[in-house]
């Protein structure tokens, strides 16, 4: 675990300064630029500019044309730049008004890193319960680049810490055991009447939709039975031919509260991502609260694209709702997420707090802004965050961001 303080300067957004990650992409880009002036268009050979005739320049024996002069200037300053994002377009913001809160962000603590660390490598999509004993399990989903794309995730990873912050790897489960073609966010909570552990996950279902699936619950996590994975929640039946309804589920939100147990789910309708809500008596059998097909936020403002579940906080009056989405107007919307606030008295209608802009973003982006998949939860007198986020080459940590209630 490391911990980390981010400052802003006047011309840049808040960004993250690492150990010696400032002078490792520099001395990178300076070995790549280097490496160009004697191995772009030929085998290793170095300038000589006092060796000049009407055929072009002569470096050590070799004849470069006028041409290929012309191509070597353009492309030295791309390979000098390649760190650097292509994209020209609107990249996502936080309202002036938002950023007092959202400042609050800039101290974290790395919880986990992905196996490996470049780009499209993600550890993210955390789920935190803490038992009885006062100890903090997470399960997460790792993910990596090798696989195809929407079924990169192959492993569902399970964390002790007994302070929350300080983690170390106590089981793992991978999608071949199931078997399945990939994972993404899983749920994990603690029976309020069994002191048992429920861990829900998500993937496409025996060559099927993706769906929420259970596993069988357990007193220690190291006794998941892999092959206890059951669908618990499934796409619906149309119930005419040319119904417009949800073709799948996946990333489960859930959480226990006055007796019933609800989760929030991404559900496929037209193609978009759209929130949807179902509730249960036990964790096991679940029902859609109101219209199967009917989600329970809308796309517009900044997240015009998708519109996501995150997290539930109760507040004692009302609940947290912790959404994120996208626009469709930012760089890959499918992934570039951002995460915002809303409010609801009954679990079921959503207000939105934070219709301008996003809450939360990355300050140490690169070609992404993401900040996603969080779980918020109460530790004494402040709410702690566990949340995926972007690094500056494109992969993805876990990250714990600590918010004092009291100043």
């Amino acid at each position: 675990m490391r911990k980390y303080l981010y400052t802003k300067s006047p011309a840049t957004a808040d960004r993250q300064v690492r150990p010696s990650q400032e002078g490792k992409n520099g001395e990178k880009n300076q070995r790549e630029f280097n490496s160009l002036k004697i191995d772009c268009l030929h085998k290793k050979v170095m300038f000589n500019t006092s060796h000049i005739d009407k055929r072009g320049l002569i470096i050590k024996g070799h004849i470069f044309s006028t041409l290929n002069i012309i191509i070597m200037i353009l492309f030295l300053p791309l390979l000098a730049n390649s760190q650097q994002s292509k994209w020209n377009g609107p990249i996502p913001e936080i309202a002036e008004k938002l950023r007092s809160f959202s400042q609050k962000f800039n101290s974290y603590d790395v919880i986990l890193e992905p196996d490996k660390d470049a780009e499209e490598y993600w550890a993210g999509a955390p789920t935190v319960a803490v038992d009885n004993d006062g100890v903090f399990w997470m399960a997460c989903r790792m993910r990596s680049p090798e696989y195809p794309r929407g079924l990169r995730g192959y492993e569902i990873r399970i964390l002790r810490s007994d302070d929350g912050i300080n983690f170390e790897k106590y089981h793992s489960i991978k999608r071949e055991e199931i078997p399945i073609p990939g994972f993404e966010r899983p749920a994990l909570l603690i029976d309020p009447k069994t002191a048992a552990f429920k861990l829900y996950v998500c993937g496409p279902w025996q060559k099927g939709p993706w769906s929420i699936l259970k596993f069988d619950d357990v007193d220690n996590l190291n006794k998941i039975d892999p092959k206890s994975a059951r669908p618990v929640i499934q796409a619906p039946a149309k119930t005419y031919a040319r119904d417009v309804s949800v073709t799948a589920y996946k990333d489960p939100v859930v959480f226990y509260t006055q007796g019933k147990y609800h989760c929030y789910v991404i559900g496929y309708i037209r193609r978009n991502e759209r929130i949807f809500h179902f509730d249960s008596d036990d964790g096991e059998n679940w029902k859609a609260v109101g219209n199967v097909n009917q989600p329970v936020m809308d796309l517009n403002g900044w997240h015009n694209f998708f519109i996501r579940p995150a997290s539930i906080l109760p507040l004692g009056v009302g609940y947290l709702f912790i959404y994120e989405g996208s626009s469709s107007q930012w760089y890959d919307p499918v992934y570039n997420i951002a995460s915002g606030l809303g409010f609801t008295f009954d679990l079921d209608e959503i207000i939105d707090l934070t219709t301008e802009s996003p809450l939360l973003l990355s300050s140490t982006p690169g070609d992404f802004h993401t900040f996603r998949y969080s779980h918020w939860l109460w530790v004494e007198n402040e709410i702690w965050i566990y949340a995926e986020v972007a690094r500056p080459n494109n992969s993805h940590e876990i990250r714990l961001f600590r918010i004092r209630m009291d100043e």
